[in-house]
């Protein structure tokens, strides 16, 4: 049963009005960063999709509203939720207590760990500040894989942070990087399943210390704007019981 909900441009700012029946529905704004294969990228034609995109698109449906999709580098995230630029960010954002302190957190909607990958002839297996000391190591700027890799290999590796995944991958490809460190859907999206390269996975996933990795990803809000996320979290727990959660993520996590 859809959330019925009043929202409007004035209303926005201050959360969603509930309960009200046949109320008018406003389109709402979520900022993305793309892209972040299977998460969120451009098809061919240029439309967005993933599972974010998917997933988003059907909380918004059960609630009764509309979403727009603005997208917006990951440098700027955040500050572009503050400058009300979009109303809410759905990108795979990390819930941890650094980014509690500026927004407010759904709860968590997938949870997933981060790995190593490296070309299928490296001879690192076990990657450590010994084995990684000198070497060549891709991150996407100002994600927890950078924090957690700058804090504990970069005072013995080369550190290089990328604008988006893809940038990362080209340099991999072209042999510029000796490993990175990546969420492992993402990392299987763009480099285990592509044609361009052979890659494996080194070591063992990664989900500690929280302090890097923190509770799984969830949409960001402003912190006022309480009940436009408990109306999310209504959505997202009814898609869970209903089986459109796990049809959207077999979709796009079969394996």
């Amino acid at each position: 049963m859809k959330l019925n909900k009043l929202l409007s441009i004035g209303v926005l700012g201050a959360g969603m009005i509930a309960g009200v029946a046949n109320a008018e529905v406003r389109d709402i704004r979520i900022g993305v960063d793309v892209p972040y294969e299977p998460m969120e990228y451009r098809t061919a034609d240029g439309e967005l999709t993933g599972f974010d995109i998917e997933l988003g698109n059907a909380m918004c449906e059960e609630i009764g509203i509309e979403c727009e999709w603005v997208v917006q580098g990951w440098d700027g995230i955040i500050p572009g939720l503050m400058a009300r630029k979009y109303d809410a960010i759905m990108s795979s954002m990390t819930i941890n207590d650094k980014r509690r302190e500026q927004v407010l957190f759904s709860d968590p909607y997938f949870t997933p760990p981060s790995a190593w990958f490296a070309p299928a002839d490296s001879e690192i297996e076990t990657p450590d500040a010994e084995t990684l000391e000198d070497m060549s190591i891709g991150v996407q700027r100002g994600t927890l894989q950078d924090n957690y890799v700058t804090d504990m290999y970069g005072d013995v590796a080369d550190v290089n942070r990328y604008a988006t995944a893809d940038d990362m991958v080209l340099d991999m490809d072209s042999g510029r990087l000796d490993i990175v460190f990546l969420d492992f859907p993402v990392g299987k999206s763009t480099l285990l399943d592509s044609e361009a390269g052979d890659y494996k996975t080194v070591g063992e996933q990664i989900t500690e210390p929280k302090q890097y990795f923190g509770d799984g990803f969830g949409i960001a809000f402003r912190k006022r704007d309480e009940e436009l996320a408990a109306a999310f979290n209504e959505a997202l727990a009814t898609l869970k019981e209903n089986g459109t959660y796990a049809e959207i993520e077999s979709k796009y996590f079969s394996e």
